[in-house]
């Protein structure tokens, strides 16, 4: 089915394609691979759209291909080089990786390299730059490479190794992964988002609960997450040791691809008699807001259940990273913040994902309402999530954090703690100086 622009090819259906029960994931892997089927377990060799690298990784993928004595890249509009992690740099150190990623980019003349003034955090900017769509492959030497399943697209994160690999041949390797299937039906509750649902999976199933599998979201209860939810789900799957996570590709999903990329695209979907490892439904209107206590993301408990225990006194607030540093998270957390002001002491640090979502953020007058609040505002960077720099936490310290890993010393001390919760929670904990419900604030 072609449309106006004929950039769109429906391949669901496809002749060619064996009536063999394929998941979202195995038609879009047999695709790059040029075969009729994939099984799970096969082992493929797959054509790539994209690889992706940013200041910590690349360094190491570059000199690999080096080693190889690669001669230049296989498609220099087909590789993204995303410094974010240390950027602006924080020290000599980073500065040395960025400027030796920077030399790379210039020498192969990659043309998606993206640094200090056009830069954001990768999860965020390559989908709002266009280079993700629906049908993709894609590979990240990032573990949250798997944010980009939102649109129906196949990524995941790999080694240093294998992206250098790829962006020498264009190709990777894989097994091709069994599936899980989640049905979300119903629709969430005012405070509920994204990273409730996906905080209430990986407790449920355990951060092994998915170990190499696809975890494929469908439902009724889809329609009723934004695109910004979809992107923190997808993001954390591998959080629950996902392969991918990947959705259907919807009217919300189509648009957004459409506003955003030039790139031709290709939707596919699950064969009916399609097999999955296991099914999970969850009703998103039974959800509460959730929090992943220390140290690991299965560790969860409901605002509800943190009532009953005594109060926990926080240090800091991050309300940012790939996975919760879009503009859907920032309003959310400028709805709580505003009129209101952060706890004495309090240090609340709010970080927009890309330049054109501090943008955005600006001209709507969310960054007044966080500065009014007693919060500060940076440029887009991972920064305080791995504990590289914009919020490191000292001994005994705690941090509510929109982030996406709390495991031990991930953000400073080995002793100091992080919370995984949502914007709306951050934020209400920012307020209260304890963790908080927003219903509550």
């Amino acid at each position: 089915m072609c449309g106006a622009e004929g950039k769109i090819t429906q391949l669901y259906g496809k002749e060619g394609f064996a009536d063999m029960g394929m998941t979202m994931t195995q038609k879009i892997l047999a695709a790059a691979a040029g075969l009729n089927e994939v099984q799970a377990g096969q082992l493929i060799e797959a054509e790539l759209d994209l690889v992706l690298g940013n200041d910590i990784t690349s360094p190491v993928a570059i000199k690999e291909m080096d080693k190889i004595q690669a001669e230049g890249v296989f498609d220099k509009d087909k590789i993204a080089l995303v410094p974010d992690h240390f950027v602006p740099n924080k020290d000599i150190k980073s500065a040395e990786h960025c400027k030796c990623v920077r030399e790379f980019a210039r020498r192969n003349e990659i043309t998606n390299y993206f640094e200090v003034g056009e830069m954001g955090i990768e999860h965020a900017l390559l989908p709002e730059k266009g280079l993700t769509v629906a049908g993709d492959v894609i590979i990240g030497a990032d573990s949250h490479t798997c944010t980009y399943g939102a649109l129906g697209a196949f990524s995941t994160g790999v080694g240093s190794t294998d992206m250098a690999a790829g962006m020498a041949t264009g190709k990777a390797w894989f097994k091709v992964p069994a599936a899980i299937r989640f049905v979300l039906t119903g629709k969430p509750s005012k405070w509920v988002s994204g990273k409730d649902v996906i905080l209430h999976i990986i407790g449920m199933i355990g951060v092994d609960g998915a170990l190499y599998k696809s975890m494929e979201f469908v439902g009724d209860g889809i329609g009723n997450l934004s695109m910004d939810d979809r992107f923190t789900i997808a993001n954390m799957a591998i959080e629950a040791g996902g392969k991918n996570g990947i959705f259907p590709v919807d009217a919300l999903a189509e648009n957004y691809i459409k506003e955003h990329s030039k790139k031709e695209y290709h939707i596919y979907e699950a064969d009916e008699d399609a097999v999955y490892d296991a099914e999970y439904r969850i009703d998103l209107s039974t959800l509460r807001p959730t929090v992943a206590f220390p140290h690991l993301p299965e560790n969860t408990h409901t605002i509800d259940e943190i009532k009953e225990m005594d109060a926990i006194h926080i240090d800091q607030v991050v309300i940012g990273s790939c996975t919760n540093g879009r503009l859907d998270d920032l309003r959310i957390a400028a709805k709580v913040l505003e009129g209101r002001h952060v706890a004495k002491g309090m240090r609340c640090i709010v970080i927009p994902a890309t330049q054109a979502v501090y943008m955005q953020a600006m001209e709507e007058g969310l960054l007044k309402t966080f500065i009014e609040a007693g919060a500060i505002v940076s440029t887009p960077t991972c920064g305080p999530c791995l504990g590289g720099y914009m919020g490191i936490l000292a001994e005994g310290e705690r941090c509510v954090s929109t982030t996406n890993r709390n495991f031990v010393g991930r953000m400073g001390h080995i002793s100091s703690e992080i919370y995984l919760a949502s914007p709306a929670v951050a934020a209400a904990s920012a307020i209260k100086g304890v963790i908080a419900n927003p219903e509550e604030v």
